[in-house]
């Protein structure tokens, strides 16, 4: 049983009242997902899109009224599956680095999972440009606020501040991009830990600059 969450309401009004209509906007976003991965924005129409999800052309308009509006939905939908992950996978009583190792270890599987997030986003960069910068500044600001957490809790460094968590957050992705989607030749826990290493050596207290 998938731990997904559902998908997030794709625009104000267009809500699924019911669970067959969650299911089939569940359908819709995965279709577009595979449809935007193999072929690009510009070559993904909306007809390839319920083919792929065997909906009927008019659940599409149930939900969305163009190809602009689904791929931004998608990209959003995405974003917060990922976030989700990284939640499902934090407990309380963790440290910050286990905190850190832990969410980087969840994107890490969900890449591998859905290698076409990595085609998405970047297409995202032309197509949406808006969610393209929101997907990425959402994803620091959830990180800089662990990265807080810990400089609170003293593990951290007191200086850690946004450009580490966009630091992180760059080696994180492309770490995803060699070792869950160009290949898989490292297991996730090795990948992770050695982030966590370098975390460690990094912005944990008592490696603060001279």
């Amino acid at each position: 049983m998938s731990t997904d969450p559902p998908p997030a309401p794709p625009a104000l009004g267009k809500v699924p009242r019911t669970e067959r209509g969650r299911r089939t906007l569940r359908k819709l976003l995965d279709a577009a997902a595979g449809e935007f991965a193999e072929k690009g924005f510009h070559e993904t129409s909306i007809t390839g899109i319920t083919k792929r999800a065997g909906t009927a052309l008019g659940s599409f308009y149930t939900y969305f009224d163009s190809k602009d509006e689904i791929f931004q939905a998608l990209v959003s939908d995405m974003s917060d599956r990922v976030r989700q992950r990284a939640m499902q996978s934090i407990s309380a009583d963790m440290t910050s680095l286990e905190t850190e190792h832990a969410a980087l270890s969840a994107f890490l599987h969900f890449a591998r999972e859905h290698k076409e997030i990595y085609r998405i986003i970047d297409e995202a960069e032309f197509a949406d440009p808006e969610s393209y910068r929101k997907h990425y500044e959402t994803t620091a600001q959830r990180m800089l606020g662990r990265l807080r957490a810990g400089a609170e809790s003293g593990e951290f460094r007191d200086d850690v501040e946004e450009a580490h968590a966009w630091a992180i957050m760059g080696m994180n992705v492309f770490l995803g991009l060699r070792f869950c989607v160009w290949s898989d030749d490292r297991t996730i826990d090795d990948v992770a830990e050695v982030a966590a290493r370098i975390l460690e050596r990094g912005i944990t207290a008592g490696n603060e600059p001279r």
